[in-house]
């Protein structure tokens, strides 16, 4: 699954500044392209987050579906990036894209783990809202 990413990565590798700031631009005035190509150079951040905060047997379980709800994720957070960012002192600040998003990313990742081994449990247990689910008798 991974290798995929990979060469998607490849052709679209980290881009400067300066550049991440023209396409948040564009995206905010409309240009699904410049969003896409956005989203796109930050997969290889997203997959990256994923290794870093999962156990790799979660990873290869929940990896893809935690990477499709991020790209959803992205996509929001262009529209809500704030390209005039000024600090408490008042001086503004050019914020990367990365640092904007990480913790919302790393919230999704642990959200949607949760969810996930929640309703594992509730499937091995054989209860699922107190009633009965068919699971079989050597559980």
């Amino acid at each position: 699954m991974w290798k995929t990413y990979r060469n998607l990565i490849r052709r679209y590798p980290k881009i400067s500044l300066q550049e991440e700031r023209r396409l948040i631009r564009e995206a905010k005035k409309g240009s699904k392209q410049a969003a896409d190509e956005l989203v796109l150079r930050h997969v290889g951040f997203v997959i990256f987050r994923i290794h870093k905060r999962v156990f790799p047997a979660y990873a290869r379980r929940f990896g893809e579906d935690i990477l499709s709800q991020a790209i959803f994720i992205l996509h929001h957070k262009i529209q809500t990036y704030n390209l005039r960012y000024y600090d408490k002192e008042g001086r503004f600040k050019s914020v990367r894209f990365v640092s904007y998003i990480w913790k919302f990313i790393d919230g999704l990742i642990l959200a949607s783990l949760r969810k996930e081994l929640r309703q594992e449990k509730q499937r091995v247990t054989g209860f699922r809202d107190g009633e009965e689910c068919d699971t079989p008798d050597y559980l």
